[in-house]
C-alpha cells in the first residue's frame, strides 16, 4: 500500500503550525497550553498510525530545476521513529503541563518543543538529502533553545552552547557526506535524482559499487560516522549529553532519552544497507561498544539523578550503534528492537527523576533512599523500568540485549580467521558494559528500597500529571516483557526488513536452551548483582579518574577546543581592529583577493591563451605614466603629493579610455577623479603634512596593489571570456544593428541610449531623485528660525547662537534645549543632531 502524501505532509506540518501559533493559545489557555500540545502530538500520531503496513516514497516539488523535492519515505523504520517521537512526545507534554507550572517562559518552551517534534517527525519521514540535513539542524536549533531553558542560570547555557557546537558541528561532516553520496548516487543512478535517498536505497549495491568507484566510499562512511556520533552522544562526542541535563526534565525525558540522540541512531539504521561491509562493522562495532562500556562505568560515578540516567543513555545509544555496526540480521533486529525498548523504559526513568527532585527536592543520588514509602506506585513503575534497563529477565531491556551477545558472537566467529583472538574482544566488552549497566539500574533502584537519609525531608504524592505519562509507558514495557513478540508483530519486524541487507521472520523470547549469549547474559547478570554490594568503592574509584584524560573527562576536548578558539579571536580582533584604517583596508583587500583567486582555482577558471596587447605609442606612454604615477603613490610620505599622484594616475585611466574609443567611461572617470580630488583637498587640512611609512610598509601597500590589480585582471578576463549559449550571436546582433537601425556611430553609446533606453532612464531617474533629495536637505539645514527643535544653523555645528532672549543652552546637557516661557513646553532631546 502507497503512503498517502497529504497524511504524511500534515504530520510533520502540523507541530510546526501549532508552533507559530503558541503565543495565542497561551494567551487563551495559560498553563493548560501543554494538554494543546498533547492534542497536536496525539493528532500526529493517529496521522502517522494510519500509515502503518504502508511502504513508498511521497513528494512535493521543492526545487525542480536542481531536481530537489521535499520527498517523504514511509516504511517500518521511519514509522517507528515517528510513532515514538509523537507518542512519547504527548505524554511529555502532558507531564510538562503540571511539571512547568509555575515556571516562567512558557510560551517560548511550548514553542520549541513543538517545532522539535516537527523535526523530529521530518528527519524520520525525510527521503531527501536535502530536507535530512535541514530537519536535522533543526534539531539542534530547537535543542538548543530547550536546554538553555534556564536563561538565568550560567550552567544552562554552558549547556546549550555545548550542545549546540557540538551536533551543530557534526551536521557540517553530516552534509559533506551527503553530498559524497549524492555525487556517487548521481553515478550509480544515472544522474537522476542525485539527492533522493529513497531511490538509493532501491539500488544500494550500485551506489556502493559507485562510492568505491571513487575513492568516496571510506571518506563517506568517516563523515556520516561523526554526524551521527556527535547526535547520538558516542565517544568522544558524548560529553554534552550528560551537561544537557541542566534542562528541565520533560526536556530530558523527550529530547535526550527518545528522540533527539536517536536521530543518529536512526540514521545510521537508515543507510546501513548502503554501506553494510567488513569497514562498517570494525567502525560502528567498535565505536557502539566502546560508548556502550565507557559511559556504563561514566554512570557508576555519577552523584546525580539525571547524570546517571545521561550517562546511561549514551551507553545504551551505544549499544544500538553497536548492534547496527553488526552487518548480520542479528544486528539489524538488535538496532530497531532496542531503540523500541529503550524508549519504553528510558522516558519513564527520567520522567521518574523528575518526580523525585520535584517531590522530595533534590537530585542528589547520597541524600536519597527509602521512597517507597512515600512513593508507593512511582516505586512499582521503578521496578519495572530500572530492571529493563539492566537488561534483567524477563523485563523487555533483556531481550534486545541478548540480541546484541548474540550478533557479537556470531561477528567473532566469522573475524577469528583474520583477527584471532581479538576478534572476542566484540563479546568480552559487551559483558563488561554490561555488569556496570546492572550496577548503575540497581543503584537507581535502591532511591526508593535503599535506607532513608535521616535528612531527607516529607515527600508529598505528586499529582496524577505526573505519575501517569511514566505509567502509561511503563505498562506498555511491562506488555512488551511479558510478550516481546507483540512488539515484533507491530513494528519491530517490519523496521528491521527496512534496515537488514537480508531478511528473515524474527523471533524473540526467554531462552529455553544453554547458548554463549544466555552464559554472557548470566555472566554480567551474577557479576552485577555480586559486585553491588561494593557499589561504593567502584563509585569513589571512578570519581577517582583524572577528570581531565580523555575519553574520561571528556568536557575536556570541548573546554579546550572552545578556550583556544576564544582566545584565538581575541587576538585576531586585536590585530585586525586595532583603528587604523590601512589594517583595515589590508585584511579587507587581501581576503577579497584570496577568496577571488582561490575560488578561480576551485572552479578550474581558465584564462585564455589568446591575450594580445594592441597598444599605440600614445596609449603606451599614456600607461608608462599611469604606472610611474603608481609607483610615487606608493613612496610618498606627503599627503598632498599622494593625492596629486594618485589624481595623476586616475586621469592616466581616463585618457586610455578616450584612447579606446569609449568616451563614455572617459567621462565617468573624469567626473569620479575631480571629485575624489575636492573631497581629498576639503579634508587635507584635517591631516598631518607628512607621515612615516618604512620600507615595510612601501613593500606591504606594492605587493597588496599588485595582488588587488592581478585579481581585477584575472577576473575581467576570466568572466568576459566565460560567455553563456547565445552571447555572441546577441552580441553579434547588437553590433550589426547598432550603426543602422540606432542612427549613431559608437556602438556602446547606441546600446546604452536605444536598446537598454528604458534601464538608462531609470538610471538616470535614480540619479535625479538623488539629487533633489540632498539639495533638498542641505536648504532644509541651512534655513534659518526653524522653531521645531530649537536648534538652528547659525553657526554650523548644530548648537543655538546666544542672545535669542527666549532660549538657553544649559551646560551639561548636549544636545538638550530648554525653552522658558509656556509651560507646555517641554525639554526635547535630539540623540541624531549633528
Amino acid at each position: 500500500m502507497s503512503p498517502d502524501l497529504a497524511v504524511v505532509v500534515a504530520a510533520v506540518a502540523l507541530p510546526f503550525v501549532v508552533a507559530g501559533a503558541v503565543p495565542l493559545l497561551f494567551r487563551l489557555l495559560g498553563e493548560r497550553t501543554g494538554y494543546a500540545g498533547a492534542a497536536v502530538a496525539a493528532a500526529c500520531f493517529v496521522l502517522l498510525a494510519t500509515q502503518r503496513g504502508s511502504e513508498g516514497a511521497v513528494e512535493l516539488a521543492w526545487i525542480p530545476s536542481l531536481e530537489v523535492a521535499l520527498r517523504f519515505y514511509v516504511d517500518g523504520w521511519a514509522l517507528l521513529f515517528a510513532l515514538l517521537a509523537s507518542g512519547i512526545g504527548t505524554l511529555v507534554f502532558v507531564y510538562s503541563a503540571a511539571y512547568m507550572h509555575g515556571e516562567s517562559g512558557l510560551p517560548r518552551y511550548y514553542a520549541a518543543l513543538l517545532a522539535f517534534m516537527g523535526s523530529i517527525l521530518g528527519v524520520a519521514l525525510a527521503a531527501d538529502a536535502v530536507a535530512i540535513f535541514l530537519f536535522w539542524e533543526l534539531t539542534s536549533l530547537c535543542s538548543f533553545v530547550l536546554i538553555g531553558y534556564h536563561t538565568e542560570d550560567d550552567a544552562s547555557l554552558y549547556a546549550a552552547r555545548m550542545a549546540m557546537f557540538v551536533t551543530v558541528g557534526g551536521g557540517l561532516f553530516l552534509l559533506v557526506g551527503l553530498l559524497l553520496l549524492s555525487i556517487a548516487a548521481g553515478d550509480a543512478l544515472g544522474g537522476a535524482a542525485v539527492f533522493d535517498l529513497a531511490a538509493m536505497l532501491e539500488e544500494p549495491d550500485a551506489v556502493r559499487a559507485a562510492l568505491r568507484e571513487r575513492g568516496l566510499f571510506v571518506p563517506t562512511l568517516l563523515l556520516l560516522a561523526v554526524g551521527a556520533g556527535s547526535k547520538s552522544a558516542q565517544v568522544p562526542l558524548h560529553f554534552w549529553l550528560p551537561n544537557a541535563m541542566a534542562a528541565p526534565t520533560p526536556v530530558s525525558a523527550f529530547l535526550h532519552s527518545a528522540t533527539m540522540v536517536k536521530v543518529g541512531v536512526y540514521f545510521i539504521g537508515r543507510v546501513r544497507p548502503l554501506f553494510a561491509g567488513p569497514e562498517w562493522l570494525f567502525l560502528f562495532a567498535s565505536v557502539g561498544l566502546t560508548t556502550m562500556a565507557v559511559c556504563a562505568i561514566l554512570a557508576v560515578g555519577a552523584t546525580d539523578v539525571k547524570e546517571l540516567l545521561a550517562y546511561s543513555t549514551a551507553s545504551h545509544l551505544g549499544l544500538m550503534i553497536a548492534g547496527f555496526g553488526f552487518t548480520s540480521v542479528l544486528g539489524a533486529e538488535t538496532g530497531v528492537f532496542h531503540l523500541l525498548n529503550h524508549a519504553l523504559f528510558k522516558a519513564p526513568l527520567f520522567l521518574i527523576a523528575g518526580i523525585v527532585a520535584h517531590e522530595a527536592g533534590t537530585r542528589q543520588l547520597d541524600e536519597l533512599g527509602g521512597l517507597r514509602r512515600d512513593l508507593p506506585v512511582t516505586a512499582l513503575l521503578t521496578v519495572v523500568v530500572a530492571l529493563s534497563m539492566g537488561g534483567i529477565p524477563p523485563f523487555n531491556g533483556f531481550y534486545s540485549k541478548e540480541l546484541l551477545f548474540e550478533a557479537a558472537v556470531e561477528a567473532s566467529h566469522e573475524l577469528s580467521s583474520d583477527l584471532g583472538a581479538l576478534a572476542w574482544l566484540f563479546p568480552a566488552v559487551a559483558v563488561f558494559g554490561s555488569i556496570f549497566t546492572v550496577l548503575y539500574s540497581l543503584r537507581f533502584l535502591s532511591l526508593f528500597f535503599g535506607d532513608r537519609p535521616e535528612r531527607l525531608d516529607h515527600v508529598h504524592r505528586p499529582p496524577i500529571g505526573l505519575v501517569a505519562p511514566p505509567a502509561l509507558l511503563a505498562a506498555l514495557a511491562a506488555v512488551v516483557s511479558v510478550d516481546p513478540e507483540i512488539a515484533v508483530r507491530a513494528i519491530v519486524q517490519s523496521g528491521v526488513d527496512a534496515t537488514a541487507v537480508e531478511t528473515h521472520e524474527m523471533h524473540v523470547g526467554l531462552p529455553t536452551y544453554y547458548s554463549p549469549a544466555v552464559g554472557m547474559s548470566a555472566v554480567a547478570i551474577a557479576t552485577g548483582f555480586l559486585a553491588y554490594p561494593f557499589y561504593d568503592r567502584l563509585h569513589r574509584a571512578v570519581r577517582a579518574l583524572p577528570r581531565g584524560v580523555p575519553p574520561i573527562g571528556a568536557n575536556w576536548w570541548y573546554d579546550a577546543i572552545v578556550g583556544n578558539l576564544s582566545s584565538g579571536g581575541r587576538v585576531l580582533a586585536s590585530t585586525v581592529h586595532n583603528g587604523m584604517l590601512r589594517t583595515y583596508a589590508t585584511w579587507t583587500l587581501g581576503a577579497t583577493c584570496a577568496l577571488a583567486l582561490g575560488g578561480f582555482v576551485v572552479a578550474d577558471a581558465v584564462v585564455p591563451a589568446d591575450i594580445g596587447v594592441d597598444a599605440t605609442p600614445a596609449m603606451a606612454l599614456v600607461l608608462l605614466v599611469a604606472v610611474l604615477a603608481g609607483v610615487a603613490v606608493s613612496t610618498s610620505t606627503s599627503h598632498i603629493v599622494g593625492v596629486l599622484t594618485l589624481s595623476i594616475l586616475g586621469f592616466m585611466v581616463a585618457i586610455v579610455y578616450i584612447l579606446a574609443s569609449a568616451p563614455d567611461l572617459a567621462l565617468t572617470q573624469l567626473v569620479v577623479e575631480t571629485l575624489v580630488l575636492v573631497l581629498f583637498l576639503l579634508v587635507i587640512e584635517e591631516l598631518p603634512e607628512h607621515y612615516e611609512i618604512g620600507p615595510r610598509g612601501i613593500v606591504r601597500d606594492g605587493a597588496l596593489s599588485l595582488a588587488v590589480g592581478v585579481t581585477a585582471f584575472v577576473t575581467v578576463v576570466v568572466t568576459t571570456d566565460a560567455r553563456p549559449p547565445g552571447t555572441t550571436e546577441i552580441a553579434r546582433y547588437y553590433t550589426e544593428q547598432a550603426v543602422p537601425e540606432g542612427g549613431g556611430t559608437n556602438v556602446v553609446n547606441v546600446i546604452l541610449v536605444d536598446f537598454r533606453g528604458f534601464d538608462t532612464l531609470g538610471e538616470l531617474t535614480v540619479i535625479a531623485l538623488a539629487a533633489i533629495s540632498i539639495v533638498t536637505l542641505i536648504a532644509v539645514r541651512s534655513r534659518p528660525g526653524d522653531g521645531d527643535d530649537g536648534v538652528r544653523s547659525g553657526d554650523g555645528d548644530g548648537r543655538v547662537p546666544p542672545g535669542d532672549g527666549d532660549e538657553e543652552v544649559r551646560p551639561g546637557t548636549e544636545g538638550e534645549v530648554t525653552r522658558s516661557g509656556s509651560e507646555d513646553e517641554r525639554t526635547r532631546t535630539r540623540g541624531d543632531r549633528p
